[in-house]
């Protein structure tokens, strides 16, 4: 994987570390059709001890079918597995473990439609387990795209359609973290080691809260840590402020504080709403955060 500016959505931020500590937390993808997978599975587990190490071979379905019906619509169904090996130093699981992911991803398209149905499902197994165990744990989601960030958290994207969302779960127990609305953005809130947070924005499709704009998470990977409730004095504005296909939002981390942007959408005039929410001893400053008047935030 490529590294991404720090704070990018989604990106790998560059840790400061040395190259061998970094290849420690990257993690090797490794897919079921490659001559070398069982060869690199072999060389990483020989780092563990041998107590440990029992040797496998494990396979998993790769496959594409295309079926026409009798009106000519045609469907294709696809099947698309791979391995991942983690690195070590997992949140939740022993500071030497590696953890071994399989991910499968099934969807179907009807050629021509919008959109296609597809699930994703992750299971992990502590390295030198044989995959053909029970796993450590199974996290399975509507959605098209599994990949894990740090070596902390697993992201799967949920928008299959016209709305882009994602959910973010602990790697190291599979446990829910949260959804966003926005790509995940996360940062290090120390110089001095890596103390990973992550950030992102729910916005409910439906509320009874007329005035509720939207959620903002804040989190480590262990835990949820904040969760700030954005709302605004009037109904109208939130409805518009809240509306995924009239507005688009962003988040960003620079200068010790999140920046929230909310844009109208073309052909509407963009209206920007900014809001910036430092970050003080680990926690979101609501006390000298900055927003537009009729806006207010609130600790869930």
């Amino acid at each position: 994987m490529q590294a991404e500016p720090r704070g990018s959505p989604g990106g790998f931020k560059k840790s400061g570390l040395t190259a061998g500590q970094r290849s420690g937390r990257s993690g090797t993808v490794v897919g079921t059709n490659n001559p070398m997978r069982q060869l690199c599975l072999v060389l990483a587990a020989a780092a563990l001890p041998l107590s440990a190490q029992k040797p496998f071979q494990s396979q998993s379905p790769t496959s594409a079918a295309l079926t026409i019906a009798a009106d000519g619509e045609q469907t294709l169904d696809i099947v698309n597995s791979a391995f991942e090996l983690t690195g070590t130093g997992i949140p939740g699981r022993p500071a030497d473990q590696h953890l071994l992911l399989r991910t499968v991803t099934r969807s179907k398209a009807v050629i021509g439609d919008i959109g296609v149905d597809a699930t994703t499902a992750v299971d992990a197994w502590p390295l030198g387990t044989d995959p053909a165990q029970k796993p450590l744990y199974t996290v399975k989601a509507t959605g098209d795209e599994a990949r894990t960030i740090e070596g902390e958290v697993l992201v799967i994207s949920r928008g299959l359609e016209e709305i882009e969302w994602w959910s973010v779960y602990k790697l190291g127990t599979g446990e829910h973290l949260f959804d966003t609305y926005v790509p995940l953005i996360h940062f290090s809130i120390s110089r001095d080691t890596v103390t990973n947070r992550y950030v992102g924005i729910q916005v409910p499709e439906e509320t009874k809260d007329a005035q509720l704009v939207s959620t903002v998470t804040y989190a480590s990977p262990e835990r949820v840590r904040a969760r700030i409730a954005l709302s605004s004095d009037d109904p109208k504005q939130a409805a518009l402020l809240r509306s995924l296909a009239d507005t688009t939002r962003t988040v960003a981390w620079s200068g010790g504080a999140l920046h929230i942007v909310i844009s109208q959408n073309y052909p509407s005039a963009a209206n920007t709403v900014a809001i910036s929410i430092p970050i003080v001893k680990d926690d979101l400053d609501l006390a000298h955060a900055q927003l537009p008047p009729h806006l207010h935030l609130a600790k869930r």
